[in-house]
């Protein structure tokens, strides 16, 4: 067999530009990864944070918080805040800026105190604190020039930090009006100020538009992935739903066979004993007649049923149903596909459970068998499975008991959904009995059923 040359636009690499090469692929991959596992995990904390500000605008931020440290924090930063503001104003107005000691103090409290409300009512503490430090500015215009003006740096830091208790709260276009306020009182007080003073107007501008953006971003990708967390758990409430209802129609339509091979059986039976019994009288005849009548009219309402009852996929399944004397040819399925699988039942017992056991219960234990060596080989690929049947008084006993996979297991398995398990739950549930299954602590896995011989006449809860 030849092989075709390489392309002109891929010529043949010295061995050195291919190790170089084979190097850097992982080195990128790795740092690949590592910035994505950065990223998902600031987008976790963005998304967490969302969790805990969010719920009524009324609570406090961080209300939702799991620990009380947590959710005492915003106080402790508020008050921290307002402990260090009120001070800090009074002595630069009344020092700095000329302003009477008693108004610098009333400035001062003015100014900062709301942020103590914004803990829970950002809006209503930012509305106190906008009328706050505009007429908090104008006695600024007698003092020294070349002090900052329109805003005092206080005033700076305590904005600041309510327009963070704001993003975190309020809407987008709450958000714009916020900002534009801001950004029309800066001009307007910009225009009386002294030339020569330093500008905060811009500062400000500059500083709060983007505490408001940044922080409504996160907010909103935080809203987004809490939305989206909350759809896929509806999504697998429903889907295990819509699950358990197709298995519980499959039960159904499996359970059919069994019935109408009952319900013929007595068809039969009335139709020929007028034949078959001598010396009947006529009303011992019209009775065998109406017996007859009535179980051909229930196979009927049966097919009925049986048709809505099967999927486009399952109209033409009409091969007999399957029980314990086929599980030789499951388990050589089960090995020719990779998992070597152990069967172990006495053959007496055998005899005796296929002639006690009832037809659902034959139908049963087969299902919860398939699909115990379904998982196997799905999850524990190359594992041992061991399957054991057996009799005890009035109950069948099926056991499926598989150690821990000896080969890689499919990314696409790994996220395992459980409907295999509801399908066995919903089985043993029909026929009143008791399912246990869970790992092991070698890493494999155990199913076991107890099926009752008697099939009671309604489900048990």
């Amino acid at each position: 067999m030849s092989t075709a040359p390489p392309p002109p636009d891929q010529a043949p690499r010295s061995p050195d530009e291919e190790s170089g090469r084979a190097g850097r692929q992982p080195m990128s991959r790795a740092r690949g990864r590592r910035l994505r596992s950065v990223g998902d995990r600031l987008a976790a904390a963005g998304s967490a944070l969302t969790i805990a500000v969010g719920g009524d605008r009324t609570e406090p931020l961080l209300a939702q918080a799991p620990k009380r440290w947590m959710r005492l924090l915003p106080y402790l930063v508020a008050l921290s805040f307002v402990a260090v503001l009120i001070p800090v104003t009074t002595q630069v107005l009344s020092h700095d800026y000329g302003v009477d000691g008693g108004l610098a103090g009333a400035i001062g409290v003015a100014q900062s105190a709301p942020l103590l409300l914004a803990v829970s009512r950002p809006l209503a503490a930012w509305c106190i604190t906008i009328v706050a430090v505009v007429l908090g500015t104008l006695p600024l215009f007698q003092g020294d020039a070349h002090l900052p003006s329109p805003w005092t740096p206080m005033v700076v830091v305590g904005y600041v930090a309510l327009c963070i208790a704001l993003a975190l709260r309020e809407s987008r276009r709450t958000l714009i009006t916020i900002w534009l306020v801001t950004v029309v009182a800066s001009i307007v007080l910009g225009v009386f100020r002294d030339k020569t003073s330093q500008d905060t107007g811009v500062l400000l501008i500059v500083l709060s538009g983007g505490v408001l953006l940044l922080g409504a971003l996160l907010r909103e990708r935080g809203e987004t992935r809490r939305k989206l967390v909350e759809q896929a758990t509806i999504s697998e409430a429903e889907r295990t739903r819509r699950t358990l209802l197709e298995e519980r129609a499959r039960i159904a339509r499996e359970l059919h066979d069994v019935v109408a091979h009952h319900m013929s059986v007595i068809t039969v039976q009335a139709d020929s004993a007028p034949y078959r019994l001598q010396g009947l009288s006529g009303e011992a005849r019209e009775e065998f007649a109406s017996i007859a009548a009535g179980a051909r009219d229930s196979l009927t309402e049966m097919r009925r049923l049986l048709a809505v009852l099967r999927s486009e996929g399952s109209q033409g399944d009409l091969a007999p149903q399957p029980g314990l004397a086929h599980l030789r040819q499951l388990v050589e399925a089960t090995v020719r596909g990779g998992v070597p699988t152990d069967l172990s039942y006495p053959e007496v017992a055998l005899v005796g459970i296929l002639a006690h056991a009832p037809p659902a219960v034959d139908l049963s234990a087969y299902r919860i068998v398939q699909e115990a060596l379904a998982n196997v080989v799905r999850h524990a690929p190359g594992a041992l499975a061991r399957i054991s049947v057996d009799l005890d008084d009035d109950a069948l006993l099926v056991l499926v008991v598989n150690g821990p996979p000896r080969k890689p297991v499919s990314r696409l398995e790994t996220a395992g959904t459980g409907h295999g398990l509801i399908g066995m739950r919903e089985r043993v549930r029909l026929l009143g009995g008791t399912l246990d299954v869970g790992p092991l602590p070698d890493g494999g896995f155990r199913v076991a059923a107890r099926l009752p011989l008697t099939v009671p006449d309604s489900p048990t809860a």
